[in-house]
């Protein structure tokens, strides 16, 4: 199998129109971590992504009756980018079906570059459906994302710059995931050549379908697929990428959400430069790897994937990026309802700079407060704080890991609601698109009075809502219905200590 594809690798046509990208020292992230760390600026491609690669690669071998067809793909985005321009390159026709959710900036490149996007349904899953169906309708060539062997050896060349590009040992390469392309044509490539060196991928915690496909020894289902890093949001791995993903893929690590946005903030200050969530990944995955085994002085590689991100998403990554990198606490403390107890508070934190403070008068006896304090990860941990505060007669109560208080209550503090009665919160995610908040509220239906509702555009592909619905107990199986047929991503936040201090 490896020698196939190293061969096609070797073979691979990109450079028609691909870059030979450099690999970068990242100098201050390699002296906080005490590794040499390296980054591999795929972000530098002519759009903006290493997807150019493969979908290059893909439509340089088909033959003349192919291409006078006409290809035809379902992509969220970069992709999308890579074939309309490779397309473009050959004097192919390309169309581009893309779910609705898709970023405006990367519907621009696709037409931008010569191809006809069509939007169609809220995930991939939808758009690649229809891209099917026009296969087989007006017999137009289906170029795949990332199952194809074309594909997984024009992204493979990746490897080979980089063994190219750095002559010494490399103690491990760090690859984001999404369906397997990249991991898969760089896991080839390397293993092949320097099977000591261990390949990593790297998904979010919320869209790990390769983790779980090794976990269950076989290609699964997710369920469900977080939206935050839009590029790598993919519910099930390929069949091919997973053929080589089992066998040389050394294991995969996934991070979360605001660790995602801490790795953009990384990036941006040894690069200037400002990657999507899910070229960030990597930086991401290096990091947590770094911190559980604790390695030092090692070579570890990580791949910048992509930088195609809606400039309005970024408000929502720095608004993340402090508590990714254990910078800053969210925390809610109870103090006494009197003149001076906010200056003996202040007095409590020290010298800590406070990043948010917020509070509604509720009783005369207590004060429930919503405040974010600066921390440091080495020199004063969060739990330092904590304790400290404690120490001193403060109750506090951690909300840094609470979704809830993080996206919502932190801009909804307000006071409390006493004469709202069987009152149930409810966490929504739900596909983001013109007109998507009406459409949630239509299918949210009129049956029971909404008694809260907080709803904030991050310019993402995901919309998130936190809603209070007053249902009575012998009604809450028919709420259970409803939700189930509204079909969106949901929590019951009902018990949430967050709610419970400040809106509840």
């Amino acid at each position: 199998m490896l020698e196939n594809y190293v061969k096609k690798i070797l073979t691979s046509r990109v450079y028609d129109v691909a870059e030979e990208t450099p690999l970068q020292p990242a100098r201050q992230l390699s002296e906080r971590l005490g590794n040499q760390i390296l980054l591999k600026r795929e972000d530098l491609q002519p759009v903006f992504s290493f997807k150019i690669r493969g979908a290059y690669n893909k439509l340089a071998q088909l033959s003349a009756e192919e291409r006078a067809r006409g290809v035809v793909t379902a992509s969220a985005g970069n992709h999308a980018q890579g074939v309309a321009l490779a397309a473009k390159q050959l004097g192919v026709k390309a169309i581009i079906v893309m779910p609705r959710t898709t970023p405006e900036l990367k519907v621009q490149g696709v037409r931008a570059r010569g191809g006809k996007a069509v939007l169609h349904g809220d995930a991939f899953p939808e758009a690649l459906a229809h891209s099917l169906k026009l296969v087989e309708e007006k017999g137009y060539v289906y170029i795949h994302p990332y199952d194809d062997p074309d594909v997984i050896a024009g992204q493979g060349t990746v490897a080979m710059e980089i063994l190219r590009q750095h002559q010494g040992p490399i103690d491990a390469i760090f690859v984001p995931v999404g369906g397997g392309g990249l991991v898969a044509g760089i896991a080839a490539y390397v293993k092949y050549l320097h099977p000591e060196t261990r390949v990593i991928g790297v998904e979010p915690d919320d869209s790990n379908c390769l983790q779980v496909a090794l976990a269950n020894g076989e290609r699964t289902v997710l369920e469900q697929v977080g939206l935050f890093a839009d590029g790598v949001a993919v519910a099930q791995i390929g069949e091919h990428t997973f053929e080589v993903c089992r066998r040389y893929v050394d294991e995969v690590i996934t991070v979360s959400t605001d660790e995602i946005c801490a790795a953009i903030k990384d990036i941006y200050d040894d690069t200037r430069s400002i990657t999507e969530p899910a070229g960030a990944l990597a930086v991401a995955g290096i990091k947590k790897y770094v911190e559980r085994d604790g390695v030092q002085g090692q070579v570890l590689v990580g791949i910048d994937s992509g930088a195609n991100i809606n400039f309005d998403r970024l408000r929502h990554v720095a608004e993340r990026s402090e508590l990714g990198e254990r910078r800053e606490a969210i925390i809610a403390v109870t103090i006494a309802e009197q003149p001076g107890s906010f200056k003996a508070f202040c007095e409590a934190i020290g010298k800590r700079q406070i990043t948010e403070f917020n509070y509604r008068y509720h009783s005369g006896k207590e004060a429930s407060i919503f405040v974010g304090v600066q921390t440091h990860p080495e020199n004063d941990p969060r739990e330092a704080l904590l304790d400290s505060l404690r120490q001193q007669g403060f109750p506090v109560l951690d909300l840094t890991d609470n979704e809830l208080a993080k996206l919502h209550i932190r801009h909804m503090v307000g006071g409390h609601a006493s004469q709202v009665n069987d009152e149930r919160v409810l966490r929504f995610e739900f596909p983001e698109r013109p007109g998507a908040l009406f459409n949630f509220l239509n299918k949210l239906g009129g049956r029971w009075n909404i008694s809260m509702f907080h709803y904030r555009n991050h310019g993402a592909a995901d919309g998130r809502v936190v809603a209070g619905l007053q249902v009575p107990e012998d009604e809450l199986p028919l709420l259970a219905a409803a939700l189930e047929k509204i079909g969106y991503r949901y929590w019951d936040e009902t018990d949430n200590p967050a709610y419970k201090l400040f809106l509840g």
